[in-house]
């Protein structure tokens, strides 16, 4: 199925569950819609849509926070956390941050591009907020294990701002980096467990 058109379906269902998601009685059940997309166990199986299994609590329930608040205006996840509290936001993380981390990657690892990466993350000092291992700590996400493309998506919003961060660090960092620089990066820390 055309990703366009499977995009555009689960979105419609997310939107129309919206009202039963503000009278759902617990975490578990208000996050059920939310994992439809980026997955069960979170980990996303729908292109340029993030898994969220072993993120840093933290950094999910600021997040969260930013879609409720609209600081963060992308749909169905906007319309999604409107009605949740700030305690609700906070024990959505935290479940979410017990979902076990996304499995590997199966495709083949490219060694040039693997190696271009790792000099990369190491000029840019991407493993200073992201951690050696790239799981991610407190405000900086994991990026071991993540969709590819996803990746790649996320790093041209930040360079172009049109995806906000906590300060201006991500866009001055990214700001000389290219998309094949983006697409390098992205392939080598898709394939880390």
């Amino acid at each position: 199925m055309n990703k366009n058109i499977f995009r555009a379906l689960a979105t419609a269902l997310l939107l129309l569950a919206g009202p039963l998601l503000a009278a759902a009685a617990t975490v578990d059940e208000r996050l059920a819609p939310c994992l439809a997309c980026h997955g069960d166990k979170g980990q996303s199986l729908i292109p340029e849509v993030p898994s969220l299994g072993a993120q840093p609590a933290f950094f999910l329930s600021v997040q969260l926070l930013m879609f409720r608040d609209k600081m963060r205006n992308i749909e169905p996840m906007t319309g999604m956390m409107q009605g949740w509290s700030d305690d609700d936001l906070r024990r959505a993380a935290v479940t979410l941050a017990k979902l076990p981390a996304p499995g590997e990657n199966p495709s083949p690892l490219d060694t040039a591009r693997a190696d271009k990466a790792r000099a990369l993350s190491q000029q840019h000092r991407c493993n200073f907020c992201h951690k050696q291992d790239f799981s991610g700590e407190e405000n900086a996400p994991r990026l071991a294990g993540q969709r590819e493309d996803y990746l790649v998506k996320a790093l041209r919003d930040y360079k172009n701002n049109i995806r906000r961060a906590y300060d201006a660090s991500m866009a001055d960092v990214l700001h000389p980096l290219t998309d094949t620089d983006f697409q390098d990066l992205a392939h080598y820390l898709s394939r880390l467990k």
